[in-house]
Parts: C-alpha cells; sequence; structure tokens
C-alpha cells in the first residue's frame, strides 16, 4: 500500500457501551497507541454516529440499554452506509464463550473478545483488521469490487494474487488458491432461492476465513480464496472447512435446499522455489474445479495436476 492511500489522521474507534467498562478498559490500552476513540451511550446512539464519522473499528458491548449487542451488529451489517469491511467487535465482561463467539460470528462480527485479553494481542488482531479494511476500501474506490457481495471481482483477485505473490517470494513463503462452485438444484439457478443461497456462502466465506485470507467472486456462483501461508496440506483442509461450512449454514437457512459445492485448488509450499507465477495459482484452481467430477454423497475437492489437470483428493 502506497502512503497516498493510507488513512490522513489516527484510526477512529467507535465504542458502544459503558463508560466505566469497555470504554475505560479500551481508552487504556488504546489510546496511547496513537487510536482515538468516541463513545456512544447506546444502540440508537451508536447507529447515529456510525453514519456521521464512518469509523474504522466498532467496538459493541454484548448488553446495551436499548438493544443487545448482536442486534446492533446485526442493524449495522445491513446498513448501506457502513463499508462491509468495517471490522465490527463484539465485548464481553470476561471471555467469550463458544457460544457467545459464534453468534457474534453469525451477526457478522469479526471477533468477540473479553475485556481481559491480553493488550498487545488486543493491538495486533486491530492492526490486522485495519490492514484488511484499507485493502478494500482502496479495491472498492478503484473498482476491484463486486458491488452485490463486496467481495473481489476477478480484477481485484488478479490484483491481489500478484501482491499476496511477491510478498510469498520475498518470505519464501507459502501460497494457495481454493475456488469454489455452488451447484444449485434445477429450477433454483435464478430468482430469490438461488439470491439467498448466495448471500448465505458470501456470510460463511467473511466469517469463517481467517483475515489473512482473500475472498472473490469469479462469476454468478463461483468464488475464490487466496490463502497466504498455506500449504497444499493445509489447503486441502481449508477447502473442506468451508465446503462444509458453506453446505450446513445453507441447509440450516433453508431446509430441503441440498445445495452442493464443488472445490478445486492448487498450492505451492515456497514461492520463492515455484516455477508458477502467482495469477497461475488461481488459473489452475479453477482449472481443476471444472475437470473435477463430483463423488456421489459428497463435494468434489480437486488439486490441479501439471499432467492431467486434476488430481481427486
Amino acid at each position: 500500500m502506497t502512503e497516498a492511500t493510507r488513512p490522513a489522521g489516527p484510526p477512529l474507534v467507535l465504542v458502544a457501551g459503558d463508560r466505566d467498562g469497555t470504554v475505560r478498559w479500551l481508552e487504556e490500552v488504546l489510546a496511547p497507541r496513537g487510536f482515538a476513540l468516541f463513545q456512544a451511550l447506546n444502540g440508537r446512539h451508536a447507529l447515529a454516529r456510525a453514519h456521521g464519522t464512518q469509523p474504522d473499528v466498532i467496538f459493541i458491548d454484548a448488553v446495551l440499554p436499548d438493544m443487545s449487542g448482536l442486534e446492533l451488529c446485526r442493524v449495522l451489517r445491513e446498513d448501506p452506509r457502513i463499508a462491509d469491511g468495517t471490522p465490527i467487535l463484539i465485548t464481553t465482561p470476561h471471555a467469550p464463550t463458544r457460544e457467545q463467539r459464534v453468534a457474534g460470528l453469525r451477526a457478522g462480527a469479526w471477533d468477540c473478545l473479553g475485556r481481559l485479553t491480553d493488550p498487545e494481542e488486543l493491538v495486533l488482531r486491530l492492526e490486522a483488521y485495519l490492514r484488511a479494511k484499507r485493502d478494500a476500501d482502496r479495491a472498492r474506490a478503484e473498482g476491484l469490487v463486486d458491488p452485490v457481495t463486496g467481495l473481489y471481482n476477478r480484477q481485484g483477485m488478479a490484483r491481489r494474487a500478484v501482491e499476496l505473490g511477491s510478498q510469498a517470494f520475498r518470505q519464501r513463503g507459502a501460497l494457495a488458491c481454493v475456488v469454489f462452485a455452488v451447484d444449485l438444484e434445477p429450477g433454483v439457478a435464478a430468482g430469490e432461492a438461488a439470491a439467498a443461497a448466495i448471500v448465505q456462502c458470501v456470510q460463511v466465506l467473511k466469517t469463517a476465513g481467517r483475515v489473512s485470507d482473500v475472498f472473490g467472486r469469479l462469476g454468478a456462483t463461483e468464488f475464490a480464496v487466496l490463502a497466504p501461508a498455506t500449504d497444499p496440506v493445509e489447503a486441502t483442509r481449508l477447502a473442506e472447512r468451508l465446503v462444509g461450512a458453506i453446505e450446513s449454514t445453507t441447509e440450516r437457512a433453508q431446509p430441503g435446499s441440498h445445495v452442493r459445492v464443488r472445490a478445486g485448488y492448487e498450492a505451492v509450499a515456497n514461492v520463492g522455489y515455484a516455477p508458477i507465477k502467482p495469477m497461475d495459482l488461481l488459473i489452475r484452481a479453477s482449472a481443476a474445479l471444472r475437470r473435477g467430477a463430483p463423488v456421489t454423497g459428497h463435494s468434489s475437492i480437486r488439486r490441479y495436476d501439471e499432467g492431467g489437470g486434476a488430481t481427486p483428493t
């Protein structure tokens, strides 16, 4: 990222919560590190301040005077005036339970954490989230984002592949690409049912992926993820995890829909020594997807093979 694309001032942090709880904690941790904080006492106040200031990060107490933190998170995520790439974090007085973390992710939060979170860990997380937000803001400004889903489009994914490939080359690191195809039942390839399935798929990708993963939309029902520091074995696990998450989430949202997901991938353990260009990862993953045959009763996950195009995993 060039200096011209960096924000001019300190990161703006909106905190919706009690002055003597989350606000005080965050002030003690973040203010000395250059973050600018401002408070909202309740959900309605937080919505107004979010519209007026366009914060870089939003913290929300799990319990607010006029609504739950999860409800406010959902409202913010559905508000077109709040950028999709804005990190929203749910805070709890103590370490969040698994149920609280899962509920937060389903509401559209990026994270759920307690006030006892290690300060250094919190700052490192925020810096990673802010880098992701700046990348998304830049891509949207440059026309690299799909307007329907908020994910990168083909051009955006090509740009990010080159950038991640250059980084992996310098670090002699791994890089993987997985391409997914959502197979809808005959008769629901268009209309509200298809749109609902795509929305569910996008939501899973945004919440189940890592902060470092880069997601894009390649076609009407085709998506891709570029995964840094992911070797071939880890790429298989990533594909299995996301395929399972998409299918199970869609089935819960639309019982009886039986959405099938296929995946093709390519990965290299060390980009510095691999005779392959970063863009070729995207091309090969797409080729593996198209040449792989679905397995009865299971989603098809295939890896690109130099000789035959795709090899079953």
